[in-house]
């Protein structure tokens, strides 16, 4: 193709990709499959990888992510992002409506929106394409996170119809309930600790430094402001429609009132409704529409006289604390979980409810008996969040946290400046080793899908399996035959499982395939402390193989990039424990990768296991395109400089601090055109 073609096919396929996105994220209108979109995103990063030269700011190759951020630039805000007065109460509804028509006269229109429970962001179009996109701050200035909102789906990088020029507009960006709780789940079966709400995990993510990692994160945005310099609308609800001609992301559940009572059927209609809502909300934002209206009402040194939310109470209920169960989870951890009688919440039966730690049971002073609070508000799962003394009967004992394990009563220990008791018995706590071997065989572990809770259930309970490596001694005698009838509960009818041929020849079949998986996948399997699929990629690419990483001290493990020094330790515990070390040598002998596959891989062992610091900004490549050339040659890459150092990768920009670092321990600095020379 000629250069002219090649630029044509680009703009072709990023318009009909923003098309999709568009349809999909926008109007919720897919009209091709994932597997299409998919075909057609590898494509359009084809070209632009081989011609850099018609690579846009704005192309929808820039969702993927890559980009990294060590430090958030701090922007002025060219607007301050006041904050909006707040009541949980009607009568001052009413007091806001009386003041507003006092100034203006009895012609008022509201409007009234959601307020979403999220992370307040404003994001800045020049010309059509996104430019900027800062967080709140202080409300002066915030956070340029322009690289990780680039990644959201639902914000696009080139408007459509007739913008203008420039100007900004405002929303909130959140986590749907769904993407929430996977979340959650992926970090409780990596042993870490959960986020405490979607807000709290939607800031989090939008701070990190990887952007290809919150890629991997699918937060969501409502807009809902428009600002900027000689804006024709004449109504806020005109500037929100015009917004979603644009292709902006805004809510249809917006409404326009011109009485005080419509207002508050506004409020009592999604107080109720939003149990049904697939994102949170904690209120209803109410504005006067009038643009000449807005400027005669005028601001106050902190919020704006025009606007005001109001505040849903946070859902909460009353009932009994029948007994405290806890479970032990896959890396030991005990979780306390309150027994409570029956009672609706939020459009669900509550029974159960999260006591988090002994910390929060001392603090609440929660005992069996009590009548306790329970609320949902930003919580997906409920928690007891009080307890009603005036209802407590006398003589109701202190809740003391257990000092033994509940399923093998071994003494449970908890670390200095950790909130978990944990349970040290890994290899013996029935719990904890049927959690290893559900996360073992789980899909993006060794996928073994042949098996599953239930089977791995019954071949612990007939003493045929009582770690991972025993997998691999199955054979057809030892399981064709078995059975077992598990009772029916409160979740799960009665339900019998048998081992019959094609079971049995499935089972072993999956087992046999299992043994294909790649190093990194295999020591995510392992389930080391810590070591979810993210960290096991990256130790996994950095040491090789698993005889580099076993005797790996802790100064090596923390210079791998986003290894912090918990991880670290965790990961030296665990090849301190000679019963892991056997382990690992049984599945060795049976067959399981623990070294990189340098053929699969397209390794080349041109740096040899040279390590390399990357910074600075460069030509040719993207930081993590280099990167990725240097593991692909057998290097590895560090966060930060030491004596080991072999390298420094210096593009533009490079702090002198580094530099200077790089001077005293007279580590060689190269140029990118350095590197390819060494790689050619």
């Amino acid at each position: 193709m000629s250069s002219e073609e090649v630029k044509r096919k680009i703009q072709d396929l990023s318009r009909e990709i923003e098309k999709h996105n568009y349809n999909y994220y926008i109007l919720s209108q897919a009209q091709i499959s994932d597997y299409d979109f998919d075909m057609l995103l590898d494509e359009l990063i084809a070209l632009e990888k081989k011609y850099p030269e018609f690579q846009f700011p704005d192309s929808p190759t820039q969702k993927v992510g890559g980009a990294v951020t060590k430090e958030f630039k701090t922007i002025k805000h060219k607007y301050p992002m006041l904050s909006l007065a707040n009541t949980y109460s009607e009568d001052e509804i009413k007091d806001f409506d009386k003041r507003v028509r006092k100034i203006i006269g009895d012609k008022v229109e509201y409007v009234c929106e959601l307020k979403y429970d999220g992370v307040a962001i404003g994001l800045t179009y020049i010309n059509g394409s996104l430019t900027q996109a800062v967080t709140r701050g202080d409300g002066v200035q915030g956070d340029d996170v322009t690289n990780n909102v680039k990644t959201i789906k639902s914000i696009p990088l080139k408007l459509r119809g007739d913008f203008p020029p420039e100007f900004e507009i405002r929303g909130e960006i959140f986590f749907p309930h769904k993407v929430f709780q996977k979340l959650n789940e992926k970090k409780i079966e990596n042993g870490e600790a959960p986020f405490a709400n979607p807000r709290n995990a939607a800031s989090g993510t939008l701070k990190m430094q990887d952007s290809a990692f919150v890629a991997m994160r699918p937060l969501d945005c409502f807009l809902y402001n428009v600002q900027g310099d000689n804006l024709s609308f004449k109504t806020h609800y005109e500037s929100l429609k015009k917004a979603a001609e644009w292709g902006l992301k805004v809510s249809p559940n917006v409404a326009v009132c011109q009485k005080v009572e419509d207002i508050f059927e506004y409020i009592n209609d999604w107080n109720t409704g939003r149990s049904e809502l697939s994102y949170d909300i904690d209120g209803v934002v109410i504005k006067v529409n009038s643009m000449t209206d807005r400027e005669r009402l005028g601001f106050t040194a902190k919020s704006p006289r025009w606007a005001i939310a109001y505040k849903f109470k946070a859902e909460r209920v009353t009932t009994k604390l029948l007994s405290i169960d806890y479970q032990v989870g896959r890396t030991g951890a005990v979780t306390p979980v309150a027994n409570l009688e029956a009672v609706p919440l939020a459009g669900t039966t509550v029974k159960r409810a999260s006591l988090h730690n002994a910390d929060i049971i001392s603090k609440l002073d929660v005992r069996i008996g009590d009548t306790v609070f329970v609320e949902k508000g930003g919580e997906i799962i409920p928690k007891i969040v009080g307890v009603d003394l005036e209802k407590r009967p006398p003589h109701l004992l202190h809740t003391e946290f257990i000092k033994n394990c509940p399923e093998c009563n071994t003494p449970l220990v908890r670390q200095k400046g950790e909130a978990a008791h944990y349970c040290p018995n890994e290899n013996e706590c029935p719990p904890q080793i049927k959690g290893k071997l559900e996360h073992f065989i789980s899909r993006k572990a060794m996928n073994i899908d042949s098996l599953g809770e239930g089977k791995i259930a019954m071949l612990f309970d007939n003493d045929l399996i009582n770690n991972v490596a025993d997998l691999y001694d199955f054979s057809y005698d030892k399981l064709i035959g078995l059975e077992k009838t598990y009772p029916a509960t409160e979740e799960k009818a009665e339900r019998k499982i048998s081992f019959k041929d094609k079971t049995v020849r499935n089972i072993l079949k999956g087992v046999e395939n299992s043994k294909s998986t790649t190093f990194e996948r295999v020591l995510f399997a392992l389930g080391i402390r810590y070591v979810g699929e993210t960290v096991a990629k990256r130790l996994a690419r950095y040491f090789r193989n698993i005889n580099n990483l076993m005797i790996a001290d802790f100064e090596e493990l923390v210079n791998v990039d986003e290894i912090g020094e918990s991880i670290a330790q965790a990961v030296i515990n665990y090849f301190k424990d000679k019963k892991n070390i056997t382990l690992i040598f049984r599945l060795r002998q049976n067959g399981l990768h623990f070294e990189i596959d340098n053929e699969s891989e397209d390794i080349v062992n041109k740096l040899d296991g040279k390590s390399f610091v990357v910074s600075g900004v460069f030509e040719k490549f993207s930081r993590n395109e280099i990167k990725k050339l240097i593991e692909k040659n057998a290097g590895k890459n560090v966060s930060a400089i030491s004596k080991k150092t072999n390298y420094i990768l210096a593009g533009e920009n490079m702090g002198p601090a580094k530099l200077k670092k790089a001077n005293d321990l007279g580590i060689s600095v190269i140029s990118e055109d350095e590197f390819l020379k060494m790689i050619e």
